[in-house]
């Protein structure tokens, strides 16, 4: 990484425009820990930074990243969308950095990687590496999506070999299959599969007789979900769960 001025470090990071990101420097609003603690910068000093390198805004801490890897614990109630329709965004629930990080192509900020529907809780991850989202969202990549469900009524283990040998659904004559499906509890099962088409879990099950009312997305690739995450929370991917994410087998 090359070095940078503070005003295109805070360009790229989301915080507004390079005049406004210069604004905020000139006025002391922005401070680096260097590896001593935190000192005020100047819009003359420059800087190369290293992923994970913390400064701070306008009192608000934040940390540089080349590329932003998020993960989001989704709630029910909520879009995957910039402009929903009827239920908030889930960018909603992100600083706005991360909304408004520049990109060469005509989307602004980090964007999803697939989406959940707005009843639909769980793992979802946000980035604004655009190849990263087209490696984790391919069918061709066949990286596991791993789901929990509810149903309505009882499932038994004709349900689970239907899955896993393959139903029609109505937009697609060749079969669709589950990587992989164990019941979990009475009305409870736990469903992975490596495509990702409209409502496909739902349809699925309905295609076997049984309707979704609960579905929690646990696992993307070798990484789940963690347990001190709650609803509406997002952290940073770190390096070790990148790792976690690719290792699918």
């Amino acid at each position: 990484m090359k070095s940078i001025s503070f005003p295109d470090l805070l360009f790229s990071q989301g915080f507004g425009t390079r005049r406004i990101c210069a604004g905020l420097v000139q006025q002391g609003l922005v401070k680096c820990d260097r590896g001593d603690g935190l000192q005020l910068v100047d819009d003359s000093e420059a800087i190369e930074p290293t992923d994970g390198m913390a400064f701070q805004v306008q009192g608000v801490d934040w940390q540089y990243h080349a590329k932003a890897y998020v993960l989001l614990h989704k709630p029910a109630g909520t879009e995957c969308s910039h402009k929903p329709s009827t239920w908030p965004s889930v960018y909603s629930l992100l600083p706005s950095p991360l909304r408004q990080r520049p990109a060469k192509t005509g989307l602004q900020g980090v964007q999803a990687v697939g989406r959940l529907d707005q009843d639909t809780t769980g793992m979802l991850l946000l980035s604004d590496d655009g190849q990263f989202i087209h490696r984790m969202s391919s069918p061709k990549q066949h990286v596991p999506k791993v789901y929990d469900l509810v149903t309505e009524d009882p499932l038994n283990e004709q349900a689970v070999q239907k899955l896993l040998q393959g139903v029609v659904l109505n937009d697609d004559p060749k079969p669709v299959k589950a990587a992989a499906c164990v019941l979990t509890g009475s009305h409870q099962m736990q469903l992975t599969l490596t495509e990702g088409k409209y409502h496909q879990v739902k349809r699925m099950l309905a295609a076997v007789g049984h309707k979704v009312v609960g579905l929690h997305r646990a696992r993307m690739g070798g990484l789940s979900l963690p347990t001190d995450l709650a609803p509406g929370q997002w952290r940073w991917l770190s390096a070790a769960d990148l790792m976690q994410i690719n290792a699918i087998n």
